[in-house]
């Protein structure tokens, strides 16, 4: 019998940040636009990168690690799962993902979960959910689906194209049929917009990557009400939303709304990949067997671990929590604005911890000096630097983040 090849020792002098990178360009498809650092490590807030520089990690993976790197509670739950059984097909059922479904149904008010492994396969689960409804209810002609300018639903070639972003069509032309964009916030123009071929309005309650831009207040109830009146599926897009970023569980709930479905993914698993489709049981009865399916969708490390992430975040107060921190993150930054030379920051905005600066120059100019001083963030749009920390961030990193964010403003 041949020997299994032996591990290759580690070498004495760990890898640096430019070793790295040089050898990513080497073999990494070019398709991001990276920050120039390699991290390695992260606890908490804070993450480390392969030159043992620290910074505060304010965006999370983008929204993603809402309790911080490695937590305690979430490493339990994924360790011991490994230690159990990784994964099974979704022929059989399994134990992690019935709780996680029953869970994220008490705690939205839907009926139905439907598990994936990305934000974008979530919102291919609503527009194949919306077709197909419509095609049940012997309507077939209705597959169209209004959308909105600046909106981000994904990378595949449907999301992409429900995308309202040209920037992000670019190339990839001719697109599927089947969408509109209107502007986001004019009740009167998704009105207009409805045809007899439209079956759905799909709609973020905040554009994340449109620059963190809040609906008008009661936007969603009046969507609502539209879809009520034309038959129409409301479909609400919670992948940067949900899971209490801004301080209530998911956006639609701050119009008192229940949508017919709604996507979500990033905080769900705090960085492990799984998405879902939560829906009502009306709708969710036209996906029967065979109709849709994800080989890994409810990985069981990554629902054992989003189980942990829903105690965590279900627990007395913490919601509440999230709320004061982020009205205080948000006040603390529009002082920081008046202090500021006229015009420096134009806008500041958010809710709970989703919050944007909208800058008078281009946002990678911005990050780099954040970057350069210690405060990780990233950009929503060309001119605004989004912050999304860990729900579990302290006052006093709050503080310190602020600090620095007052004198990297301050010496643009």
């Amino acid at each position: 019998m041949t020997p299994l090849p032996q591990p290759v020792p580690a070498t004495a002098t760990p890898a640096s940040n430019d070793t790295l990178i040089q050898k990513a360009k080497s073999h990494l498809l070019q398709n991001y636009k990276q920050q120039p650092i390699v991290l390695v490590k992260g606890r908490g807030t804070r993450v480390w990168d392969a030159d043992g520089r620290v910074y505060l990690d304010l965006i999370g993976g983008v929204a993603t690690c809402a309790l911080g790197h490695c937590h305690p509670d979430v490493v339990a739950a994924a360790h011991a799962q490994l230690d159990s059984l990784w994964h099974v097909s979704n022929a059989f059922y399994s134990q992690p993902q019935i709780d996680l479904a029953a869970k994220l149904c008490e705690w939205s008010g839907l009926s139905r979960a439907f598990f994936c492994n990305s934000g974008a396969e979530a919102n291919e689960a609503l527009l194949k959910l919306a077709r197909k409804v419509m095609k049940d209810r012997g309507m077939p002609g209705r597959f169209e689906v209004i959308t909105f300018e600046r909106s981000f639903h994904g990378r595949t070639l449907a999301t992409v194209t429900a995308t309202g972003q040209p920037k992000y069509h670019a190339g990839f032309e001719p697109l599927p049929a089947g969408f509109q964009h209107v502007p986001y916030g004019d009740l009167d123009a998704v009105r207009n917009a409805v045809k007899s071929t439209t079956a759905a309005i799909l709609v973020e309650p905040i554009q994340g990557e449109g620059g963190v831009r809040q609906a008008p207040p009661g936007f969603l109830k009046g969507l609502r009400a539209l879809c009520d009146e034309k038959g129409l599926l409301l479909l609400v897009d919670e992948i940067q939303t949900g899971m209490g970023r801004t301080g209530i569980p998911f956006g639609f709930m701050r119009d008192g709304i229940l949508p017919d479905a709604i996507s979500m993914a990033k905080a769900l698993g705090n960085g492990l990949p799984i998405g879902a489709m939560l829906c009502r049981d009306e709708v969710g009865a036209s996906l029967s067997p065979g109709s849709h399916g994800s080989t890994f969708g409810g990985n069981l490390v990554a629902a054992a671990a989003a189980n942990a992430v829903l105690d965590v975040i279900r627990g007395p107060g913490f919601l509440e929590e999230v709320t004061a921190k982020g009205a205080y993150f948000l006040g603390r930054l529009r002082e920081i604005q008046g202090r500021l030379p006229a015009g420096r920051v134009v806008e500041v905005r958010g809710q709970g911890l989703l919050i944007g600066l909208e800058m008078d120059r281009d946002a990678p100019q911005v990050l780099a000096k954040l970057r350069e001083a210690g405060v990780l963030g990233n950009a929503a749009g060309d001119r605004t630097v989004r912050f999304a920390p860990p729900f579990t961030i302290t006052r006093e990193e709050l503080d310190e983040s602020l600090a620095i964010i007052e004198r990297v403003l301050t010496a643009l």
